[in-house]
């Protein structure tokens, strides 16, 4: 089944999953693996209609499993209503929300605090993760492009023979641009072959993955794409340099921030659920309550 509108609560569905222990999504009480489970909680049963229409958001392997993720976000909402009601909450929606997204929201927003996040964990974080913050490198190559239809395997086969023939060639001091004009299937060889300066997300990635791996000069073994076989000169390569901790400030702390978040909702979430008195369906709950 795939989902064909948005599911409900949608505050809460990235963190829904990891609230609840999924080692084994067969703790439902119902005598057939495609039966729909009676659920009650805190008295408040979830109806039948509502499982079935919940069950198209959450596609998997199995029915059974289908229906268990269904469950558990409908557990979940009812939970949060059920919060929302007792705390007497007031619900101010926002353009576009749905009065079930704006309680969810603004639940969560009354009762969950998080903690700010200091310039030296954020600074601990860059110092972590150089890579994360490593302009990619700048690649200018010239290729020739042995076309092969990736779904036949003998052509293919083939086409990289001749490939591996035109490497040699190459080797041996023969001209790129004449062997491109001849064998290349890339309107780049009318420019020699050339392809310009390329870094990463500017070509397809199987192909981007290698050429930027290359080091200078021709590459000994050729590229493999779903276009078929590439000989690719690197002609000149210019290092992605680290970028100021400055200049990644904000998304680092975006990061954290959202990080925190979603464990806070997961631990709140829980919370709910061990507190509650749940029947038909087993989930991973805590007694105690939230310690930020």
């Amino acid at each position: 089944m795939q989902p064909t509108t948005k599911p409900l609560f949608t505050d809460v569905t990235h963190t829904e999953a990891a609230a609840i222990d999924m080692s084994d999504p067969l703790l439902i009480a119902t005598s057939n693996t495609n039966d729909l489970p009676t659920i009650r909680v805190n008295g408040v049963r979830l109806s039948d209609t509502a499982i079935a229409q919940e069950m198209q958001y959450h596609p998997a392997d199995t029915q059974r499993q289908v229906i268990f993720l269904a469950a558990q976000a409908l557990v979940l909402q009812e939970l949060l209503r059920q919060r929302a009601a007792e705390i007497s909450l007031n619900v101010q929606a926002q353009d576009s929300e749905t009065p079930a997204e704006a309680s969810t929201r603004c639940l969560l927003e009354q009762e969950i605090r998080t903690p700010l996040i200091g310039n030296e964990a954020l600074e601990t974080f860059y110092n972590s993760n150089p890579r994360s913050f490593t302009m990619p490198p700048l690649v200018s190559a010239k290729h020739i492009l042995i076309a092969a239809d990736p779904e036949d395997d003998l052509e293919r086969s083939t086409q990289r023979d001749i490939a591996l023939n035109i490497i040699e060639q190459l080797q041996d001091g023969a001209d790129f641009a004449a062997l491109a004009m001849a064998h290349s299937a890339c309107p780049s060889k009318e420019q020699q072959g050339a392809l310009g300066q390329l870094s990463k997300g500017q070509t397809v990635p199987e192909f981007e993955r290698q050429l930027l791996r290359l080091e200078l000069g021709l590459a000994s073994q050729p590229i493999e794409s779903r276009y078929g076989y590439h000989i690719v000169v690197v002609e000149q390569r210019v290092e992605g340099e680290l970028l100021p901790f400055h200049m990644v400030k904000e998304r680092i702390s975006a990061q954290l921030s959202q990080r925190v978040w979603q464990k806070s909702v997961t631990q709140y979430l829980q919370m709910l659920v061990g507190q509650a008195d749940i029947e038909g369906i087993t989930l991973q709950g805590a007694d105690s309550p939230l310690v930020q």
